[in-house]
């Protein structure tokens, strides 16, 4: 990207951040604030959730805001499939364009589950307001996103600017590994007035920030493998004063089979099928970002008193963040709560392991090795079984054309008074994977709101406002340079 800080004195039709806090109150906020109220979690999370119709109402709202504020040339409807998430669709027409590309811009409303631990007076579906932050779950991940494309795209509409034709695509599974989308994409033209056409630019609203100061563009994905595995030992639960000893521990055999698959202490991976070689450029935008943030506290991480990171050079933190595997076991079932403990063998342990892979290893290859590694040479020869729950490839950006380069350092000096800054993701986003595959031609603008303390999937999940008015106001610039760019 450019390291550029000079914006162009005869760069017009700016929107104003003036523009966008006033049209952000009178236009999003009642809706945002509704949004938050609905616990449309997605259907991982809820296995009745056609029957509680929780994500049809917030998709009503979506698309009932989207009548009342898209231009009026847009065409706003919401595609259904049988015993799948809806997806809500606005197709705005270019205006004084020569191309036949479009523009998809990408967001979700599909939110994780509440959990616990928020903090006393705010509750994860109750749109709380502690100054500039907005407290609740879904808002930064990613429920904002439909409000910040639309006013960027209906920016361009106001002021005559050409434009591509934009699609904006609010899905409502993307919490569960968007197992909908690829129906969706595949009936899309049906639904649509005219064919989709090559897709030149993708913007996605569902990414993170490494600080509010600047905006930082997603360069890569992490990818995602779940994996369910249990021990049986005993057909039945046995006094320990009995078994112990005797019975092998399922506990305990489930943790030498983990042992093969990673370090105890560091978690590093030790399977080759899950690692790749960090380019270049990584290990380059890595000490950047490392300048900027300078400590581990900036990453907004809630450390416990004392508790030291995995490493303590920030630069191998990001790399290792962004480019490396990583396991957690994210459920566990077959232990009992303390209060219910007693002095039994247990007859079963189950786990859910997560892995997080990096950008360029093939999830299948992945499962299949962690597989091996739990089904072989089991210790005592207990009775494991291994169920693949979910999984999601990663992805890299392409490399960035002149235009998209200049124009988003233009955009953070504007919005942010800095320059723009490179960053990976640990997270997934499985639609980005999809989309690249595709429309391999495709530039990419992948950014968000998540910074630090946001804590997006765990409690005090919030919104900061200034950030989500900046990161519009850049995807209005962006939309602007990409109309402008072949003419």
């Amino acid at each position: 990207m450019s390291t550029t800080r000079k914006v162009n004195d005869d760069n017009a039709n700016i929107f104003s951040l003036g523009d966008i806090r006033l049209q952000w109150n009178e236009k999003v906020k009642t809706t945002l604030d509704a949004y938050m109220t609905i616990p449309n979690v997605s259907p991982a999370y809820d296995n009745e959730w056609m029957a509680n119709g929780y994500i049809d109402d917030a998709m009503n709202l979506y698309e009932e805001w989207a009548k009342q504020n898209s231009p009026s040339s847009a065409t706003i409807k919401v595609q259904r499939i049988e015993n799948k998430t809806p997806l809500l669709i606005v197709d705005i027409p270019a205006r004084g364009y020569d191309g036949d590309d479009v523009v998809l811009l990408y967001g979700h409303l599909d939110k994780q589950p509440p959990m616990t631990g928020w903090r006393e007076g705010i509750e994860p579906f109750i749109a709380t307001y502690d100054g500039d932050r907005l407290y609740g779950r879904g808002g930064a991940d990613d429920g904002y996103a439909l409000f910040s494309a639309m006013l960027a795209c209906q920016h361009l509409e106001n002021n005559d600017i050409a434009h591509a034709r934009h699609i904006i695509v609010i899905e409502a599974s993307e919490e569960s590994g968007s197992p909908d989308l690829p129906d969706h994409l595949a009936v899309l033209d049906q639904t649509l007035e005219l064919p989709l056409g090559p897709v030149s630019l993708v913007v996605c609203l569902d990414s993170g920030c490494l600080d509010y100061e600047h905006l930082w563009i997603t360069q890569s994905l992490r990818g995602l493998l779940q994996i369910n595995v249990s021990v049986r030992v005993l057909d039945q639960g046995t006094h320990s004063g009995g078994a112990g000893g005797i019975v092998p521990s399922a506990f305990h055999v489930l943790r030498e089979l983990l042992d093969r698959i990673c370090e105890p202490a560091s978690g590093k991976i030790n399977l080759p099928e899950l690692s790749v070689d960090v380019p270049d450029y990584v290990r380059e935008g890595a000490n950047n970002a490392a300048s900027i943030l300078q400590t581990t506290a900036a990453h907004g991480l809630p450390f416990a008193d004392g508790v030291q990171p995995l490493r303590e050079n920030i630069s191998d933190q990001i790399i290792a963040n962004t480019y490396e595997a990583a396991l957690e076991i994210i459920g566990i079932d077959g232990i009992p709560a303390l209060d219910d403990a007693g002095n039994v063998l247990r007859p079963e342990i189950s786990l859910a392991l997560s892995f997080r892979l990096p950008p360029g290893v093939d999830p299948h290859i992945a499962a299949g090795a962690v597989t091996e590694k739990l089904l072989s040479d089991v210790p005592y020869n207990a009775q494991v079984s291994v169920v693949i729950d979910s999984l999601a490839t990663g992805w890299a950006a392409p490399p960035p054309e002149d235009w998209i380069s200049v124009a988003c350092d233009q955009a953070s000096n504007i919005y942010f008074d800095s320059n723009v800054q490179m960053m990976g993701e640990g997270g997934t986003i499985p639609f980005m994977a999809m989309l690249g595959e595709k429309y391999p031609e495709a530039q990419f603008m992948v950014t968000g709101v998540l910074g630090p303390e946001s804590n997006a999937h765990g409690p005090n999940e919030f919104l900061d406002i200034p950030t989500a008015h900046k990161v519009t106001g850049c995807v209005a610039h962006i939309l602007q340079a990409h109309g402008q760019r072949i003419r």
